[in-house]
């Protein structure tokens, strides 16, 4: 088993990839179809708009939320294509984090002209 910071090196390599072949531009969707492609071809576990329930008084809700790519059930990554991120953007990803108790999600922003600009780690 990769250790996290493993795994967040893997991802963020196969993004820049798929971002350096596809540049920016693009609907969010290509880019989360290419990006799972990659990780899947990788070897890596990865699960695709996984639904993520809200737990109210010990009940799970499903309240529509989805993670983008969940990869090797530990690292959760929100995709975006956005002129800039807002602290909403940052706001979903830690509640996604919380929600599932999960410890490392990263927020990527594929409308950049260099993608190393586009990554945001966001720790639970």
């Amino acid at each position: 088993m990769l250790l996290l910071d493993e795994l967040t090196e893997k991802v963020i390599g196969a993004a820049i990839r798929v971002h350096k072949e596809l540049g920016p531009g693009l609907l969010e969707s290509a880019y989360q179809e290419c990006l799972f492609y990659v990780l899947k071809k990788e070897g890596l576990s990865v699960e695709k708009e996984k639904p993520i329930p809200v737990k109210f008084e010990d009940v799970e809700l499903d309240c529509g939320y989805r993670i983008d790519l969940l990869v090797e059930n530990r690292l959760v990554l929100e995709l975006k294509a956005v002129e800039n991120l807002t602290k909403v953007h940052f706001a979903q990803v830690l509640s996604y984090l919380k929600l599932g108790d999960y410890r490392l999600g990263l927020l990527l922003n594929f409308n950049v002209s260099l993608m190393k600009k586009g990554i945001k780690r966001i720790i639970n």
